[in-house]
């Protein structure tokens, strides 16, 4: 019989429960703050649940009344410097977060300090979609941040704000200072890939990040038991090795006791930890009514956990230790709703016997695109530096290398600079070598990450919203930021604008079109239509080892986010960059003329452009070739591109991948928006099939575009202009 060996986990599980003697022995100050917390908390939620049921709350309106006691039992105490997020219930995690910042040790008898009323008022404008709000009105209910005091950024999206906040304690971690992030998210979220993930990196990278669960016992209907086979959420942790606490979250005194004992373990240096805070939301999962109007719950059910009140429990306690009267509670109860009222009135006015929101408080609608990017003004002042006009002496350095030599110099320049990915630290510069010698240049700042692009994509994002370092991330292939999609597209992208525009993201994402490698359908995308109709991202794609230099350093100190393509058939091929000098930029937005023509004008990028060269040169066709670079919305040069419209008449638009998921069409569409009037033919293009490349040599090479097509697309273009090409000349470039 084989022998059978009991195993535990690498971490410990604890469930706390506090005892009377703990109440009789806890702080009175402490109380009174979790106390007043509560309270302002309550009634805030309160208010907006009245104004939602009178339609004045644009979208949901997600009430956390009944788990006050997790956010302020895990809140009180934290230092101002430690940061927490949380998901579209977040209202009280927030408040909690603010009202620690701007009124520390907050008494339960005394008059509110001068920053409580702005802080509820400027929160309360945020959720009704007001200009006085945080992110003047974007953000609404479920993304409030106020970076200021460490609540950096609540999420509609579930579990999407957990890879973030590891990205917060990574900051910490690498600054040296002590502090901490909490992420906090509900039962639905444990089942979520991005959190359990971002579980494993930070046990993995030993980050100061606390899982803070509040298990409510249900994802809007669904129960907790009929998610999942284990209903001790907590139970997660010690799979990833990272201690855990399960507690009473209706026992805000258990919670902060369990964050006490979860913090000295991640100040200390000992990595990530868990808290399961059972805590019960009193009302349905949107809106003024209870669960139980829409029969999922019973009304039993809810008066057992209404018999929990966290903030009764806590004012019978400081009542029968004799720091409270009976009286203090009540007082503080109708202070706190006489404060809401004002703040109520304030945003709000009588219309007929309605309410409606004051019409002087609405954002202007001109701010409506406002703040989707930066405006490049960090660019100000670096010198530009172009190969046509470059009069130094030059080295040929393979595409790779020139990859490799400008991350080296920008690394030995600016010690903000972090790279993550796969492997990136192995096989001598990765898969391909551009990151050669980096890992052993610098020392901790290459951080070789798990297949987890989530994670890692999400770590990053929270890393550069931080705004102490600078993030590069490489995605082996460009299929795979469909693993990472929420975090690329839905939070790195959305950041700026969805939070009132007060964040940069400055982030680079480095990925390489593979098509022709035999790799398959699953990575051999070109992702530039992707990221071009996603808001938010900036993109380069640069054709030549002189552009990567100078698009690379403009991306490396831009704000936004910036998708770096490049190309494998371009990683062997030569070119010349300056020998003493990869400190230049080339502007984001700034075209090159690769070939001056006047026949037709060819829009290209990446591998593209000598695709392009070859069937020009081939076929004999007096056209411009233009070097789009940079391929996003706000980037693209829209002056050189204009002039040559308005010499050739002609336009032909070149890119290799899939026509489905092409840049070209939102290219095209733009180009006969602003010049309808100066095209003599419609807009032709050059793409692969519909087909993603497959495995097969023959059939790849049949979905992608290369210089035959091209070849093609010249002899359609010029035919209809009606200057077709020679059926001689056409079968000499065929051959």
């Amino acid at each position: 019989m084989a022998d059978r060996i009991a195993l535990q986990a690498a971490a410990p599980w604890i469930e706390l429960r506090t005892t009377e003697a703990d109440w009789q022995q806890a702080d009175p100050k402490l109380l009174g703050e979790l106390l007043t917390q509560m309270n302002l908390i309550r009634a805030f939620e309160e208010t907006v649940l009245e104004l939602a049921g009178e339609g004045l709350v644009h979208g949901p309106a997600h009430s956390s009344i009944g788990q006050e006691g997790g956010a302020a039992g895990s809140i009180v105490g934290l230092r101002p410097g430690d940061q927490v997020n949380g998901s579209h219930r977040g209202h009280h995690q927030f408040l909690a977060k603010a009202l620690a910042y701007i009124a520390p040790g907050i008494d339960p008898k005394a008059d509110f300090p001068d920053g409580t009323e702005p802080l509820m008022y400027q929160s309360m404008a945020e959720i009704l979609g007001l200009e006085p709000g945080f992110g003047h009105g974007r953000g609404g209910s479920m993304h409030l941040r106020w970076g200021d005091c460490g609540a950096i950024g609540t999420n509609a999206i579930v579990g999407g704000g957990v890879p973030l906040a590891a990205g917060a304690a990574m900051a910490h971690k690498l600054a040296g200072t002590g502090d901490v992030a909490i992420t906090y998210f509900g039962d639905g979220a444990v089942n979520i890939g991005a959190v359990l993930e971002t579980m494993n990196l930070a046990a993995a990278w030993n980050l100061p990040l606390l899982f803070f669960i509040e298990n409510n016992g249900y994802a809007v209907a669904t129960t907790v038991a009929e998610a999942t086979r284990d209903p001790r959420l907590s139970g997660r942790g010690p799979g990833f090795g990272i201690p855990s606490w399960r507690v009473d979250g209706m026992d805000p005194l258990a919670v902060h006791l369990a964050t006490q004992e979860a913090l000295a373990v991640m100040r200390s240096g000992q990595g990530p930890a868990v808290i399961e805070a059972e805590v019960y939301r009193y009302f349905h999962q949107n809106g003024p009514l209870p669960g139980s109007a829409f029969g999922y719950r019973t009304k039993e059910e809810e008066a057992s956990w209404w018999a929990r009140d966290p903030i009764d429990r806590t004012g019978r306690a400081l009542v029968k230790m004799g720091a409270l009267a009976q009286s203090d509670l009540e007082s503080l109860r109708e202070r706190c709703k006489a404060l809401m009222g004002d703040v109520a009135a304030r945003l709000v006015e009588p219309d007929g016997n309605r309410r409606r929101v004051r019409p002087a408080l609405w954002p202007d609608v001109g701010f409506v695109d406002a703040g989707i990017r930066g405006d490049l003004s960090e660019l100000a002042g670096k010198r530009k530096q172009e190969a046509s006009t470059f009069t130094g002496a030059t080295t040929d350095r393979k595409f790779v290398d020139a990859i490799a030599d400008v991350l080296h110099r920008r690394f030995e320049t600016d010690e903000t600079l972090l790279i993550m990915g796969e492997d990136i630290h192995r096989l001598k510069g990765g898969t391909n070598g551009a990151t050669r010698g980096l890992a052993a240049a610098f020392p901790g700042r290459v951080f070789g990450t798990p297949i987890s692009e989530g994670a890692f994509a999400g770590l990053a994002g929270g890393l550069a919203m931080d705004g102490r370092y600078r993030p590069i991330i490489e995605f082996m292939y460009p299929d795979f930021m469909w693993v990472a999609a929420d975090q690329v597209f839905n939070q790195i992208g959305k950041a700026r604008h969805m939070f009132g525009a007060d964040v940069d993201v400055p982030l680079v994402l480095r990925t390489k079109i593979a098509m022709g490698t035999g790799y398959g359908s699953q990575h051999s995308l070109d992702p530039a239509g992707m990221f071009a109709t996603s808001p938010g991202w900036r993109i380069i794609a640069p054709s030549s080892p002189f552009d990567y230099v100078g698009l690379m350093n403009a991306a490396l100190a831009c704000n936004d986010p910036v998708l770096v393509i490049e190309h494998v058939d371009l990683y062997q091929t030569m070119g010349a960059i300056p020998s003493d000098d990869l400190d230049y930029i080339i502007p984001l937005g700034q075209a090159r003329v690769v070939r001056p023509g006047n026949d037709l004008t060819i829009l290209t990028y990446s591998a593209m452009v000598h695709r392009s060269q070859e069937a020009v040169e081939q076929l004999g066709v007096d056209a411009e070739i233009i070097d789009l670079r940079t391929l996003d919305r706000a980037s693209l040069d829209w002056d050189t591109i204009g002039d040559s419209i308005r010499k050739t008449n002609n336009v032909l638009i070149v890119e290799q991948g899939s026509v489905g998921t092409s840049y070209g069409s939102f290219l095209a569409d733009e180009i006969q928006r602003r010049y309808m009037d100066w095209l003599d033919q419609p807009i032709q293009r050059v793409t692969g099939k519909e087909a993603s490349p497959t495995i097969s040599k023959i059939l790849e090479r049949a979905a992608y575009a290369g210089t035959p097509e091209v070849m093609d697309g010249l002899a359609v273009a010029m035919a209809a202009r009606g200057t077709p090409l020679s059926p001689a000349l056409l079968a000499q470039g065929a051959s």
